[in-house]
């Protein structure tokens, strides 16, 4: 039972930017509006020939490099996403033969915004009990595919961009100390994608009502937000042996700002400990926290031995927090 870290991260973000002057001249919106309601000032959008699995092979590709590895030595792919190339074969399948990763498992992992935190939780476990050496966990969502462009309330939120970690074995003490996971079914009709699957196949009337794009009850999303993000990092800093006085950085899911704010100040810590990239990305569900990661690593922010919580929610409803000392030299 060794420890278990990230070893190499990368991050691809399209080049395709939407501001909030651009979303003014598609809604009735406007900048001052969004920045004070959200802190995003633009989002990347995926090209016409983009899909999910070309965003996360481009972080895929930048996070083995950092590792100062070959594809063709990972045994486990696992691509956290709500917006799948196609319903199957799974998108960590198309990642695996694009990357050439012959011998690696691969599978897809839905868990909405959090989903880069389950899946390092799972990937970490098969490390840990020596089934497997290396794993790579890609977070990508492309959610502008899904979004509804008429709908003011949410397609000012969102953007496109993959992040991915590598993980293996680290020294002891190092790596994951502790993860937590929670989920509330109860809350799934307040954040969803309505048609697509068995319950509403695709049809002409389905198309026609656009229940193919995300509905969500923001106010009842951003309550629970401020109400779980907080403390799921409480729950994994206790299970560490820890307390907010050991956070060095607090890379939180990019959703809103004011739900970044409630959990720092729940968590009594200065804002310079917190990485925060939404004003230029918006929300990209499961990328969000590795791309904040990545660009907080390739910035020299984050040094080896510095005490990191990784901490998102999301559709389901789902949340989920980390907390890692980190292994790399920057």
């Amino acid at each position: 039972m060794g420890s278990v870290g990230i070893i190499g991260t990368g991050a691809y973000l399209p080049e395709k930017v939407l501001t909030n002057a651009d979303l003014e001249k598609i809604v009735d919106t406007n900048d001052e509006w969004i920045v004070t309601r959200t802190g995003i000032r633009e989002r990347r959008i995926a090209s016409e020939e983009q899909a999910s699995s070309d965003l996360a092979v481009e972080s895929a590709r930048r996070a083995l490099e950092a590792a100062n590895l070959s594809a063709d030595q990972l045994d486990l792919i696992i691509v956290a996403t709500v917006t799948p190339d196609m319903s199957f074969p799974a998108t960590a399948c198309l990642v695996q033969d694009a990357l050439g990763a012959k011998k690696a498992a691969t599978f897809d992992l839905s868990a909405a915004c959090t989903g880069f935190i389950y899946g390092v939780s799972v990937a970490s476990q098969f490390i840990q009990n020596g089934i497997y050496r290396h794993a790579l966990v890609v977070g990508v969502d492309c959610l502008s595919r899904i979004t509804d462009f008429t709908d003011r309330n949410t397609c000012v939120l969102f953007g496109d961009g993959a992040g991915a970690a590598v993980l293996g074995p680290v020294d002891e003490g190092e790596g994951f100390l502790s993860f937590e996971l929670g989920g509330d079914g109860s809350g799934g009709h307040l954040l969803k994608q309505p048609a697509g699957g068995s319950r509403l196949p695709a049809t002409k009337e389905t198309v026609e009502q656009k229940l193919h794009t995300m509905t969500m009850n923001g106010r009842e999303v951003f309550k629970f937000a401020v109400r779980v993000l907080g403390v799921s990092a409480e729950e994994a800093l206790r299970k560490a042996g820890l307390s907010k006085e050991d956070i060095d950085y607090l890379i939180p899911h990019q959703a809103n700002v004011r739900i970044i704010e409630a959990a720092v100040e729940r968590l009594g810590i200065s804002q310079d400990k917190v990485v925060v990239n939404l004003d230029r990305y918006g929300n990209m569900s499961s990328a969000s926290v590795p791309v904040a990661l990545d660009e907080a690593v390739r910035e020299g922010r984050i040094h080896k031995g510095d005490t990191l919580v990784l901490v998102g929610f999301g559709g389901g409803m789902t949340w989920g927090a980390t907390v890692l000392k980190w292994t790399m030299d920057t």
